[in-house]
């Protein structure tokens, strides 16, 4: 495998399409608690953290009780069952039982509550291919390596081994901060362009080009 045993993917934006109802529910929120709006974009770049660093980085100086208000609101509405549609990317399951079947080792690490991601988990069928999860609210959040790195040693892999998989400079990020090479994604939240600042091995524009990358790094 060319030295990449361990493949580690971020969820939001990377194997889900959740932008939509990530967008819709922090809107949600805030016009529930009546704050100042913000844009679409300054949404979709908080896509990724963990949900103290994203309403921070919202709302800059926002204390700590209404903080934690917007995120108990935000979280309402993200998990109310008439919100948008949160589908896989078109060959993201195959994806990933074609690269377990082919003998990596899967995880995830992501900026999600462990509550929402088994959630997703259990609702897309794909628990039992990961064999370990972190979560923002059990960790660190992104950039900060310390995510990526306790999944390394959960598994029992060095960085040499591993392979970080995202959309966000985020991902990307904590990738070069734990000594992990990267692939970013550009059927996300950010975009290729966005993400080549941050040296990702490459960029690719659907999940399932990667075993074929992987393959092809094999043969080279």
């Amino acid at each position: 495998m060319n030295g990449f045993g361990l493949l580690v993917f971020d969820w939001d934006g990377t194997l889900m399409d959740s932008e939509e109802r990530i967008v819709s529910s922090v809107n949600a929120a805030i016009a529930e608690l009546c704050l100042p709006s913000r844009s679409r974009a300054a949404i979709r770049d908080i896509i990724g953290l963990g949900l103290p660093e994203a309403m921070q980085a919202l709302y800059p100086g926002l204390g700590a009780q209404a903080c934690a208000a917007l995120i108990d609101r935000y979280r309402d509405h993200f998990l109310a069952e008439a919100g948008s549609p949160m589908p896989l990317f078109p060959g993201a399951a195959e994806t990933l039982a074609t690269l377990r079947a082919e003998g990596f080792v899967l995880a995830v690490a992501t900026g999600k509550s462990r509550r929402g991601l088994d959630r997703a988990l259990a609702e897309t069928g794909l628990t039992g291919l990961f064999a370990a999860t972190r979560c923002a609210d059990e960790t660190r959040s992104k950039p900060h390596p310390q995510m990526l790195l306790e999944v390394m040693a959960a598994v029992g892999r060095p960085a040499a081994e591993t392979l970080m998989i995202g959309d966000s400079e985020y991902d990307l990020q904590m990738a070069i901060e734990a000594g992990v090479a990267a692939v970013a994604v550009g059927y996300g939240v950010k975009g290729c362009e966005r993400l080549l600042d941050y040296r990702p091995l490459a960029c690719l524009e659907a999940i399932d080009e990667l075993p074929g990358w992987l393959r092809g790094r094999r043969g080279g």
